[in-house]
């Protein structure tokens, strides 16, 4: 290689680290601002291509894109002076590049601490104004929207921040705290536990009187029905053999007569003494049989 293409080379070298000296990009995404000596010469950059004198100039870009804040958790006191803590997150973004350029020094981690220590500051005091009810549930939703307008004032006064929104992720009791709470509820829930089956017990003891009463009148109601039923018959049936009697009474006598032969004679080994001349034997005699 000669001299005039080792020249050229260096030029090229020249021009390029001339051009990235003095020229810059601010994107879409991005905001800057340009200082000059380290003061703030451009506060607000316009997205595209621009120029800077080196050495002189320098230029701090920023995201303009909506940033997450996501604190650890904080332990705040209620209006009962209750302990919760309290995890939580916040969306922001910078709308104002001075003012955020000078009270954070461009740095974004500087700028989650100042924002953090404002949101606690605000949840404190809105946790101190309410029941734990309120902060739980009742009032949780309004609680955030006041907070955030309020820390939006501030925040785009003092550091040029955009509070966009603020929610809080999880509230619990400390842990000392919970295992009280938990007995407390255990206890309450036992003691409406035997409430309930001390009534249940009652209610049973009042089904069961019921039922063998009940019982009591229906079993008796079946024996009077079956009683009247049974003389009913016994009646009929006495009817029907006084009839069958009056019809033909010496023919219902030697009925009568065989059925007391067949029950006494019944067993081989029985053994049975009685009068030939008796009444029992009068239609097994010769006379007697050859009239009939």
């Amino acid at each position: 290689m000669n001299n005039r293409g080792l020249g050229v080379l260096i030029l090229i070298g020249l021009a390029i680290i001339l051009g990235s000296q003095t020229l810059y990009v601010i994107k879409e995404t991005e905001r800057g601002v340009l200082l000059k000596f380290g003061e703030v010469a451009v506060p607000d950059i316009e997205k595209g291509l621009h120029f800077k004198v080196p050495l002189m100039h320098a230029v701090r870009k920023f995201d303009r894109r909506i940033l997450t804040l996501d604190s650890s958790p904080e332990r705040f006191l209620t209006v009962e002076k209750k302990p919760l803590d309290v995890d939580f997150y916040a969306k922001w973004r910078v709308i104002d590049t001075f003012k955020f350029y000078t009270a954070t020094n461009g740095e974004e981690a500087r700028a989650h601490r100042l924002l953090a220590q404002r949101i606690n500051d605000g949840l404190r005091n809105q946790f101190g104004e309410r029941t734990v009810h309120e902060v739980v549930s009742g009032e949780r939703d309004l609680l955030m929207v006041e907070l955030t307008h309020k820390l939006n004032q501030i925040a785009t006064t003092e550091f040029g921040i955009e509070v966009v929104d603020i929610r809080v992720k999880r509230i619990d009791l400390p842990e000392q705290v919970s295992q009280s709470v938990f007995d407390r509820m255990k206890s309450e829930r036992e003691r409406e536990a035997r409430e309930h089956r001390s009534t249940g017990r009652e209610q049973a003891e009042f089904i069961r009187a019921a039922a063998d009463r009940e019982r009591t009148v229906i079993a008796a109601n079946a024996y009077r029905d079956a009683e009247r039923i049974r003389g009913d018959g016994d009646a009929r049936a006495a009817e029907i053999y006084a009839q069958a009697y009056s019809r033909d009474a010496e023919f219902y006598n030697f009925v009568r007569s065989l059925a007391a032969y067949r029950d006494s004679f019944k067993g081989k080994d029985d053994i049975l003494v009685v009068d030939s001349e008796g009444e029992f034997f009068k239609y097994l005699k010769e006379d007697k049989a050859s009239q009939r």
